[in-house]
């Protein structure tokens, strides 16, 4: 069957042929083993939480590590780092790739949307986003007028 054609049934099942790292098969084979379950099982836990319709903090990435003593850590690693809504000035240097003084001149002159909170600056990650894009206007705040 030509496969833009395929369509699963729930319940259907198709072969999936793949070539990984020798090590990463070894601990799924450990990981099926010590779970009692198949690898088939695994699996397909492991791609219905990567592609569940579930808030992106929600969903979880499993790592497994071999020890040297050979014992397997299991650990759970979300798939999309966490993105705060709001940034310090060294978040947004970050996130732009300079230097945090170049941010606090952008700030501090107006340029770059943010807030002075006590001696601190803060800065709306989407403001930040919608100023390097080019589609923010810089409003004054009743302070600034």
């Amino acid at each position: 069957m030509p496969r833009d054609t395929f369509r699963a049934v729930e319940g259907d099942t198709a072969a999936l042929f793949v070539r990984i790292p020798v090590a990463q098969a070894r601990a799924l084979d450990r990981l099926a083993f010590e779970s009692r379950r198949a690898k088939q099982a695994v699996v397909s836990e492991l791609l219905s939480r990567y592609f569940s319709e579930a808030p992106a903090e929600e969903r979880r990435r499993v790592t497994i590590e071999t020890q040297d003593d050979g014992g397997l850590v299991v650990g759970h690693h979300a798939f999309r780092a966490f993105e705060a809504d709001v940034l310090t000035l060294e978040e947004v240097a970050e996130l732009l790739a300079v230097e945090p003084a170049l941010i606090e001149q952008l700030a501090e002159d107006g340029e770059l949307p943010g807030r002075r909170i006590g001696q601190a600056w803060r800065f709306a990650r989407s403001a930040v986003l919608g100023w390097l894009a080019g589609t923010s206007v810089i409003e004054p705040t009743p302070s600034d007028r």
